[in-house]
């Protein structure tokens, strides 16, 4: 038995996300039996989605013996339940980002989605941005999508989100299942990086694995952002968990690996700066 208890949006909780994977990616034509407990962030449903999708591809059962009441219901608002048969139940609380499942190939309706559900949708109370300032909001979020359709060799990309209106703050988190960051780059430049270092060369402005291509501000300008905000960046690709916030960085190693990159996001709601580009205002930005 698997049993998920008191998931968050924390080292540890990662951390059991990956013994989950861990203890069941050898089982072949199997039944997988799990229990989530206590309490459950609906933003990580991207996170357990991908894991439990690796099992579904080995052609094993998933079964759900236990849920919590109150897990189940949010996790039937976002569409999570659904991709295991179960029947949606409506979100009349508008606090939810739905979970979605998406190919490479859906970057167009990935970043309308992102707009819709993030942005715009759901009166989220982001902080007042300026329409140059959201625009470069969403292409920063977008080039994690584009990153992952291009660089990550995965099948299938995650999302999911959550507004916890009592804490003042979104979580928005974006899961594939390729090869990570260290592969990526030393692949890319015939280095021999830990997990933990490549995530940090990530991070830093205009670091990109493209050739030829103009690209990696996307995490920089979210670091910066959050930074500002006063939210939160976590990353974790196979050993390695990197995590910005308030306290500045924090850079630790799993027991284990994720099959893949988890980038996520949490922005305060409860920010009353206004957020515009420097060629809109000259004072009071940050970008």
């Amino acid at each position: 038995m698997n049993k998920l208890v008191s998931i968050n949006n924390t080292f540890e909780s990662f951390q059991s996300l990956i013994h989950l994977y861990e203890n069941n990616k050898g089982e072949l034509f199997g039944e997988i039996h799990l229990e989530i407990r206590q309490f459950f962030a609906a933003n990580m449903s991207a996170a357990l989605g991908a894991v439990l999708d690796k099992f579904v591809s080995n052609l094993n059962n998933i079964h759900f013996d236990y849920i919590n009441p109150k897990i189940e219901l949010i996790l039937l608002k976002n569409d999570f339940l659904t991709y295991f048969g179960k029947q949606r139940a409506a979100d009349t609380n508008n606090t939810t980002i739905k979970f979605q499942k998406l190919k490479p190939i859906d970057g167009k309706y990935f970043k309308n989605y992102v707009i819709e559900e993030l942005i715009e949708g759901h009166n989220t109370d982001l902080p007042q941005m300026s329409k140059g300032a959201k625009e470069k909001i969403i292409e920063a979020i977008y080039e994690i999508f584009v990153n992952a359709q291009i660089h990550s060799e995965t099948k299938f990309i995650y999302t999911c989100g959550q507004f916890f209106p009592n804490k003042n703050k979104i979580e928005f988190t974006i899961v594939d299942t390729g090869i990570g960051f260290r592969e990526k780059i030393n692949n890319r430049f015939g280095s021999q990086l830990k997990s933990t270092q490549a995530i940090k060369w990530a991070v830093e402005e205009k670091r990109t694995t493209k050739e030829g291509i103009s690209g990696g501000l996307g995490l920089a300008i979210l670091k910066e952002f959050v930074g500002v905000n006063k939210g939160k960046m976590q990353i974790v690709s196979n050993d390695g968990f990197y995590q910005f916030d308030g306290e500045g960085e924090s850079i630790k190693t799993f027991e284990g690996e994720f099959p893949g990159t988890i980038v996520n996001l949490q922005f305060r709601t409860d920010d009353i700066n206004n957020y515009s580009l420097k060629s809109e205002i000259n004072i009071n930005d940050i970008f």
